[in-house]
């Protein structure tokens, strides 16, 4: 039987690789990947940066995994656990499942007695939350905002409600296109509340901003807001 590896990659910075991470990627006999391009060039960077402390020299098979296919691929990848392959999972970049593609298939290979073992690393939440200046002792991940504007508002307040049973720092992820009306959408339920927003967390052009969303709102309607977006704030 198998293994599932659940691997964590670097979200920018290519030195937060660990050294168990790497080893593992080049390891396993199949990697399954949001993006196998992108997976792809990933490997082929960490083999030109630290070839000497990978495993084996050999980029193990890439077979795609993503929402619109994980039903389909979850019988293929318990076949090849069942035969004795090992498999890495792994998503486009930090720790998989989070807001991402893969539960499904642990809860399955746990079903099966397929050992899950995770290989830790890099995450944006944590990354975020470490460096945002506000409460650490309780957090409240809610991922990605609904998309229509009814379960929006839903959502918001739900997260509203349940933070007055337990005080938590909220951590929100959001896509660059959608950041300005989801700032105004938290300024209508949550007022004009202090926030932070992480911006290419671990890359060249990381930006961290601590100011009330209507600054936020006039910063971004000047400067087209780009890359992936962490929101955090605590009531």
């Amino acid at each position: 039987m198998g293994i599932l590896y659940i691997i964590s990659t670097p979200i920018g910075n290519l030195g937060d690789i660990t050294l168990r991470a790497l080893k593992t990627l080049f390891s396993v006999n199949v990697l399954a990947c949001e993006d196998t391009r992108r997976t792809g060039a990933l490997l082929d960077k960490l083999l030109s940066e630290f070839a000497n402390d990978a495993e084996d020299k050999t980029k193990p098979h890439l077979l795609s995994y993503y929402e619109q296919n994980e039903l389909q691929r979850i019988p293929e990848i318990i076949s090849l656990l069942e035969a004795g392959q090992n498999v890495g999972l792994v998503s486009d970049a930090g720790t998989p499942l989070i807001s991402d593609p893969g539960f499904k298939l642990v809860r399955e290979c746990i079903e099966k007695g397929i050992k899950v073992e995770a290989i830790p690393g890099a995450s944006s939440v944590l990354t975020a939350l470490t460096v945002s200046g506000l409460p650490t002792d309780k957090f409240l991940f809610a991922g990605y905002p609904p998309r229509k504007p009814g379960h929006r508002t839903t959502f918001f307040e739900n997260i509203k409600k349940s933070l007055e049973s337990v005080k938590s720092t909220v951590i929100i992820f959001e896509a660059p296109h959608k950041l300005l009306r989801t700032l105004e959408e938290m300024q209508e339920i949550f007022g004009d509340i202090e926030i932070v927003a992480g911006r290419e967390l671990t890359k060249i052009y990381e930006e961290v901003r601590h100011e009330s969303i209507s600054k936020a709102l006039a910063h971004f309607k000047k400067k087209e807001p780009k890359g992936e977006f962490v929101l955090l704030f605590h009531l």
